[in-house]
């Protein structure tokens, strides 16, 4: 019978290099089983158990195909450890992008030049010099990762945001409330009828990472994902937009005047996306960060207009 991938690991008094054996049969089963950096795989595998045993279980369901954030129990994003339970989407470093433009929005960090500056003056509506902190949701939250990261890098800026998450997923709302502890208030329900309506007309920022995937295509995502993560956080409908146009249908009755929606999409849904926002009266235009290769969306509630 084969050794287990943990045997010989921290065994005092073992001969020597059994460390060093042992790690690269860890390599070389993570490696098997289709996992591209197996190195630093192994790496956080080993860090995250103190014995034999609890490795062995760990490495069983990362090489049975479970993702790599929810064996650990943790993601990074922004430099965050985010909590990450089973089934629950794992944040994508790609949708940073949302929070880069919402602090900017806030007046919070730089502002990219292809938006030619905050639109409708929100930086400065929304920034210090404002009378009431700046209403911020997470929308579609998931882990709770991009209010967790704007609340904070806000506060770090001087900047104190009220913050609601909400998602219609038990699990995900059960993870965002651990994450958001003590940060901001998480609601469950689908779409905005998890929020107080107190909320109403107040949001100045509103992220909304929807699922987009086209339903037909749900079928070629990663194992990762289709297979252990909610399918409500990925299937987006036929075209993959369905849940954004019913965000955006409610987002005038939700937005602050100058308030702004941020949402994730694909290249390929970029003008549809457009349309869309532009479709319900916003104001509303791509963005794109070409390091991670993201893109997306952002659409402003006029400052003047109907309510």
């Amino acid at each position: 019978m084969g050794k287990s991938v943990g045997e010989g690991l921290s065994s005092p008094g073992g001969p020597p290099g059994a460390d060093a054996a042992a790690r690269a049969r860890l390599v070389a089963r993570l490696r098997g089983a289709g996992c591209v950096f197996a190195e630093d795989e192994a790496a956080l595998l080993l860090a995250a158990s103190d014995d034999g045993r609890r490795l062995e279980r760990l490495v069983a369901r990362r090489v049975a195909g479970e993702p790599l954030e929810q064996v650990l129990g943790w993601a990074e994003f922004r430099g965050l450890r985010v909590r990450v339970a089973p089934g629950v989407f794992v944040p994508r470093r790609r949708t940073a992008l949302l929070v880069t433009r919402a602090l900017a929005l806030l007046g919070v960090g730089a502002v990219d030049p292809e938006d030619g500056g905050a639109p409708s003056g929100r930086a400065g509506a929304t920034g210090h010099g404002r009378a009431r902190r700046p209403v911020v949701v997470d929308l579609c939250c998931g882990t709770g990762a991009l209010g967790m990261a704007l609340a904070g890098e806000a506060a770090a800026a001087g900047l104190s945001v009220e913050l609601h998450a909400a998602d219609v997923d038990a699990a995900a709302v059960a993870c965002a409330a651990g994450n958001l502890a003590g940060v901001g208030a998480v609601h469950a329900g689908d779409l905005f009828d998890a929020l107080p309506l107190g909320l109403r007309g107040r949001v100045d920022v509103l992220l909304a990472n929807v699922p987009y995937v086209p339903s037909r295509e749900i079928v070629h995502l990663p194992p990762e994902a289709r297979d252990h993560e909610a399918r409500v956080a990925l299937d987006g409908g036929p075209d993959g937009l369905d849940v954004l146009r019913r965000v955006v249908a409610g987002a005038a009755h939700w937005l602050a005047r100058g308030g702004s929606l941020l949402s994730e999409v694909s290249e390929a849904q970029l003008d549809a996306a457009v349309s869309v926002l532009r479709g319900a009266g916003l104001d509303a235009r791509p963005v794109h960060d070409d390091a991670t290769g993201a893109t997306g969306v952002i659409g402003s509630r006029p400052e003047a207009g109907p309510s």
